[in-house]
């Protein structure tokens, strides 16, 4: 089906989680229709940078090396540091002019995002630095399907099809949707019926939305005081297709497990708390995997043709145009 929309938005992207990048570690994959090479110094720096050697074209991925501070091209030697400048050849002579592209690259709470604009400017805005102290750590999953961020992540602020794809009932805004630049936001809750113990469960979600590739979620179950935060993490590869991270965590200082069970104040808070997140995060991934047949499926319509009730799908579509450069977008469209 066609995708009337450019298929590599400008934004942070995520490219992985620090923890999977060791120190001397280099991967490869396909990032916004390019091959890449992601790599850590032996002083802990991550690097992304374009697979082909500006020398002679040769596949840093395949067969280069992590040399100190640099990477080491496979083919002739040449060493390049994480500023894609060359700064090693085996001839013993001047090193040539030769430069890779680097992506503007940060490690924020376990993630590695990076920045990706289609003339290769510098970012102009940031993802937020998040406070993780007493969070627990990262639970995470991903997939890899046609899609587009832009779609995925409108998912965030479509009411209407929460009770259609979901099951949930009782949704309802609690504060309009706010835009401000590359971050937008908005309120909502919902009831899950039977979601514990043959009980429904009301849940309360703080979107908050940064470009098109970085979202979390804020979520509480006001009835146990259960907080959880939700990063949905959408990044194109090649062609049509994206690989979509999803990655949990949880703060378990207020929890009361007693309120799910009485006699739960009998059983280690810790045992409890392990099993509530598990909970959490495979419903999570159970929620996001029902989008999957729409997503990979839909016609991409412009303009859609909205009712009431579908939520602020309009305000979305009017934000996202300013990560369209290329386009006729807005005046806030620059990178």
């Amino acid at each position: 089906m066609p995708r009337p929309l450019p298929p590599y938005p400008t934004g942070w992207y995520a490219v992985g989680f620090s923890d999977e990048l060791s120190t001397g570690a280099l991967t490869h994959f396909a990032f916004m229709g390019r091959e890449v090479v992601l790599f850590r110094t032996q002083a802990g720096v991550a690097t992304l940078m374009d697979a082909y050697c500006p020398h002679l074209g040769a596949h840093f991925g395949h067969g280069g090396t992590v040399q100190g501070e640099r990477i080491r091209c496979p083919f002739h030697g040449f060493e390049f540091d994480t500023a894609g400048t060359c700064q090693f050849v085996p001839y013993g002579t001047k090193p040539p002019k030769a430069k890779a592209h680097v992506y503007p690259l940060k490690e924020q709470h376990g993630l590695l995002m990076a920045y990706f604009c289609p003339d290769g400017a510098a970012p102009t805005w940031e993802v937020p630095t998040l406070d993780a102290t007493g969070w627990s750590p990262l639970a995470r999953h991903h997939w890899d399907f046609r899609g587009h961020p832009q779609e995925t992540t409108e998912n965030s602020v479509d009411m209407g099809h929460f009770p259609v794809i979901h099951g949930y009932t009782n949704v309802a805004e609690l504060r309009d949707i706010v835009v401000n630049g590359p971050y937008l936001s908005t309120r909502y809750k919902m009831t899950r019926e039977r979601a514990m113990l043959g009980r429904a469960v009301e849940s309360e979600f703080d979107v908050h939305v940064h470009g098109l590739g970085y979202s979390f979620v804020d979520i509480v179950v006001p009835q146990f005081n259960w907080r959880s935060r939700l990063f949905v993490l959408a990044t194109p590869t090649m062609g049509d297709k994206i690989r979509l991270r999803v990655a949990v965590s949880a703060h378990p200082e207020a929890f009361v497990p007693a309120r799910i069970h009485p006699l739960l104040r009998f059983v280690p808070r810790a045992l409890i708390f392990n099993a509530a997140f598990k909970g959490t995060f495979k419903g999570i991934r159970h929620d996001v995997s029902q989008d999957f047949k729409i997503w990979q499926n839909k016609r991409y319509l412009s303009p859609p043709m909205l009712a009431e009730g579908d939520g602020p799908v309009g305000k979305y579509r009017r934000w996202a145009r300013q990560f369209y450069p290329e386009t006729n977008a807005p005046a806030t469209a620059s990178c």
